[in-house]
């Protein structure tokens, strides 16, 4: 593997600096490195950050290959920043033995664009009646150290309680997709003012908040670890933050679209915007992006979830719930939480490296940016502002909501252990 210079990056937003990388591993940090034998690429003051980490990404394969694939996903996933994605369980079959986690993180290995790391469902086939192999698919290759059903919840009181107590023997964690689902049947927008002009089933916040605080208050009994994804609610932040003062084991996670989008949009009644949990109100959304950036919620993760076009390209009530979200997530980041001053570039660097490689275990990745640590770096020209143009993305899906809207930053370069997956904006 040949050496490289990158020269004149602002290393998390800082001093511009060179970094020197060899054989995988960032060998010196400083200024003025000498470039003899290095292949030099000229950061000109770009950001450089430590490569991104998703928590949450459904990679679809096996079985609607038709959405994405495992190398069609971490080609998106290199082509916004990503170093490591963790692939969620709902796929067919459904991830709940060792040997479909196996799979999925084989077929991440050889894809060579990120580091794929399955996670496992919590109840056999996502019906929320009988606990999944835990332990079987934490012993496999895999090494599952990350639970959900995600795309429903583990409604079950009792078996939620014995998740928690299973994956505590081995330092697990549990990610709770929060929607009680009683509360939601026939749900299709977030239940408020629009959804009452509009005529469409509301899904009420209380739907969430009350699976948080009934979850908060059994990690604490159990001494155990849930992970809340993609919290939506001002009254969700609220009792995360109340369970973090109690010492409570609870992180949560905002997706970007939660960040930068309101129920207004689907006055339009364009499908691109109907998602699981729902767009929710601006007071919402300002709520979200200032727990982001006191630490309330931990991460940024994208729920990125692709649909083939005629699953989206249909009326509202018919469509799949879902947005694409790897290619775009940093840029949505800058917008709402850099440029409005919320947080510096360290402050990404832990939210969207540092701190989802934590909770996820994810080995070699979340790193800093110094002599002798794994080369995964993504480096990002901040400076740039353009149009989303889903025509060029990696992703074999286009349902984006962001299509032509104008949003800043481009990642130009993602190394994988010294290797480059993206030179210039385009995959190697």
């Amino acid at each position: 593997m040949s050496k490289i210079l990158i020269r004149g990056a602002k290393v998390l937003g800082g001093e511009p600096q060179d970094v020197l990388i060899d054989g995988g591993t960032i060998t010196r940090v400083g200024t003025g490195l000498p470039a003899e034998g290095a292949e030099v690429v000229e950061a000109g003051g770009k950001v450089l950050l430590p490569g991104l980490v998703d928590l949450h990404t459904h990679l679809r394969e096996p079985g609607r290959e038709d959405s994405e694939t495992v190398l069609t996903g971490t080609r998106a996933a290199a082509s916004g920043g990503y170093t490591s994605v963790f692939a969620m369980a709902n796929t067919f079959p459904v991830a709940d033995t060792a040997g479909v986690v196996e799979q999925v993180w084989r077929l991440g290995q050889e894809s060579g664009y990120c580091d794929v790391q399955p996670i496992g469902a919590v109840t056999v086939g996502l019906e929320g009646q009988k606990l999944a192999e835990l332990g079987a698919m934490h012993e496999s290759a895999a090494g599952v150290t990350v639970f959900s059903d995600d795309g429903k919840c583990v409604h079950d009181a009792v078996i939620m309680r014995r998740a928690l107590e299973y994956v505590k023997a081995f330092g697990g964690v549990v990610a709770q997709h929060a929607q009680e689902p009683r509360l939601t049947e026939g749900a299709q927008m977030n239940e408020g003012v629009v959804s009452a002009e509009l005529g469409l089933g509301g899904w009420p916040a209380v739907a969430e908040e009350s699976i948080i605080a009934r979850d908060v208050l059994l990690a604490e009994h159990v001494g155990s670890r849930v992970h809340i994804c993609h919290l939506s609610t001002a009254g969700s932040v609220e009792i995360v933050r109340w369970a973090k003062s109690r010492g409570i084991r609870v992180t949560a996670e905002v997706t970007p679209h939660h960040l930068l989008l309101t129920d207004e949009l689907v006055r339009s009644y364009n499908p691109v915007y109907k998602v699981n949990p729902p767009l929710r109100t601006e007071r919402d959304v300002m709520a979200l992006r200032e727990a982001l950036a006191d630490g309330t919620i931990d991460i940024v993760a994208t729920d990125h979830a692709p649909h083939p076009h005629e699953d989206k390209d249909c009326e509202w009530a018919a469509a799949a719930m879902g947005m694409v979200g790897l290619e775009t997530a940093l840029s949505v980041v800058q917008e709402t939480m850099v440029d409005t001053g919320l947080l510096d570039w360290a402050g990404v660097a832990d939210r969207m490296s540092f701190t989802p490689a934590r909770i996820g275990r994810a080995e070699g990745h979340g790193r800093p940016v110094s002599a002798g640590e794994p080369a995964n770096l993504t480096l990002v020209d901040t400076a740039y502002r353009g149009p989303v143009d889903p025509a060029g993305f990696a992703s074999r899906s286009r349902n984006t909501p962001y299509e032509g809207r104008e949003l800043p930053g481009r990642v130009t370069h993602t190394w994988l252990r010294g290797k480059a997956t993206l030179v210039d904006g385009k995959l190697t």
